[in-house]
C-alpha cells in the first residue's frame, strides 16, 4: 500500500466571520494546494480523525475514541447533512486490527458526526459522500481526557492495520490548533445544560440556530478583543507542527492535559486528531515527508488554523 496524510483545521465560523481578504486568500491558496495534493494522490480510502462538539457523543457514554462502521452528519453550521460513504468492510478490518494490537476501541454501527467530520470532506472532496471513508472520533472536549500517548498508540495501531489493506490510504486530521471557543462544560453547568450534555437531546431547529448565533457572536467578540477567551498561541501551534514535520511523535507523550489546555485553550485537544493521523502515516509507511505546511492565527475563526500535507516514503 501507499499512504499519505492531510491535516486541515476546521471552524464553524468559516463563511460567517471571515478574516481580512489577504488572510482569506492565503488560507484559500493553502487549501487549494491540499486539494491538488489529494487529487493527485487519488486515495482509495480516507481514514478521517475528527472530534465532536456535543452533537454525536455525550456524557451518558463518552469514549476516548470510537470507530464507525456507519455514520451520518447532522448538518450543523451550514455543513452538509446525510450519510457518509463509510467503507464498512475496511472499517471492520481496521477495528479488529486496532483491538488485536491491544488498543481499546469503541465501535459505532450508527455514528452521528458534525461539522468536524463534514467540513474536511466537503472542502477536499466536494461532499460528504464522494470518497470511501472510515470515520474515527477522538474526544477533544469532554473531560476527563486520557494521556496523549494513548492517542498516538491508536494512530500507530490503525496505521499498521491499514498497511494490510492493499489500498492507497489517506489519513485525514480535522481540528483547530490552539483555540478556546465557548464550548459548554459539564462541571457546574445548570441542570438543563447538564442534562443536555449527558443525555444528548437533539435541539430543535430554533435552539440550534440560537446556539450557532452565540458562537458566531463569540467569534466577532474575539476578533474585536472583547473577550476573556484564551488567546491563540502561534508559538505552541508551531511547536506542534515542528514535531509533526520532523516525525518527532514520541515528544507528544510528555504533553499533559492541563498543560495543553493552559497553552492552547480549552479546545486545543483537537490536535489529538493530528497526532493520531501522523502516527498512522508513520506506522503505515515507516517514514514520511511533510511537503506543504501552512499556518495562520485567525481570531475571526477563534482558531490557530493550519493545513499540512505529507506522503509516506
Amino acid at each position: 500500500m501507499t499512504a499519505a496524510a492531510v491535516g486541515l483545521s476546521h471552524s464553524p465560523l468559516i463563511g460567517k466571520n471571515d478574516p481580512a481578504p489577504d488572510v482569506l486568500a492565503r488560507v484559500n491558496q493553502a487549501v487549494d494546494k491540499a486539494r491538488a495534493f489529494v487529487h493527485a494522490y487519488d486515495p482509495e480510502l480516507v481514514v478521517l480523525y475528527a472530534p465532536d462538539h456535543y452533537n454525536g457523543f455525550f456524557y451518558k457514554e463518552m469514549p476516548p475514541f470510537c470507530l464507525a462502521t456507519e455514520a451520518h452528519a447532522v448538518g450543523d453550521f451550514g455543513s452538509r447533512a446525510g450519510a457518509l460513504s463509510v467503507d464498512t468492510a475496511a472499517a471492520k478490518a481496521l477495528a479488529q486490527g486496532v483491538l488485536d494490537a491491544g488498543v481499546d476501541l469503541t465501535i459505532s454501527s450508527r455514528m452521528t458526526v458534525d461539522h468536524g467530520f463534514a467540513q474536511p470532506l466537503e472542502v477536499l472532496f466536494g461532499g460528504i459522500d464522494r470518497v470511501p471513508v472510515v470515520p474515527v472520533f477522538i474526544n477533544g472536549v469532554a473531560t476527563p481526557l486520557g494521556p496523549v500517548s494513548r492517542v498516538r498508540a491508536l494512530g500507530t495501531a490503525l496505521g499498521r492495520a491499514a498497511a494490510g489493506l492493499d489500498k492507497r490510504v489517506l489519513f485525514l486530521a480535522s481540528g483547530g490548533l490552539s483555540h478556546d471557543p465557548p464550548v459548554p462544560v459539564l462541571d457546574g453547568a445548570p441542570p438543563r445544560v447538564a442534562d443536555a450534555l449527558i443525555e444528548g437531546h437533539p435541539p430543535t431547529p430554533e435552539q440550534r440556530a440560537k446556539g450557532e448565533e452565540r458562537v458566531v457572536q463569540a467569534g466577532r467578540d474575539y476578533a474585536a478583543g472583547s473577550t476573556a477567551m484564551i488567546p491563540i498561541n502561534p508559538v505552541w501551534d508551531n511547536r506542534l507542527l515542528d514535531h509533526l514535520e520532523r516525525g518527532e511523535l514520541t515528544e507528544f507523550d510528555s504533553w499533559t492535559v492541563e498543560g495543553m489546555a493552559k497553552e492552547g485553550g480549552g479546545s486545543a485537544h483537537e490536535v489529538r486528531t493530528w497526532i493520531a493521523a501522523y502516527a498512522s502515516l508513520a506506522a503505515a509507511s515507516g517514514s514520511y515527508e511533510m511537503n506543504s505546511r501552512f499556518y495562520e492565527a485567525i481570531p475571526a475563526w477563534i482558531a490557530g488554523f493550519a493545513v499540512t500535507t505529507a506522503k509516506g516514503q
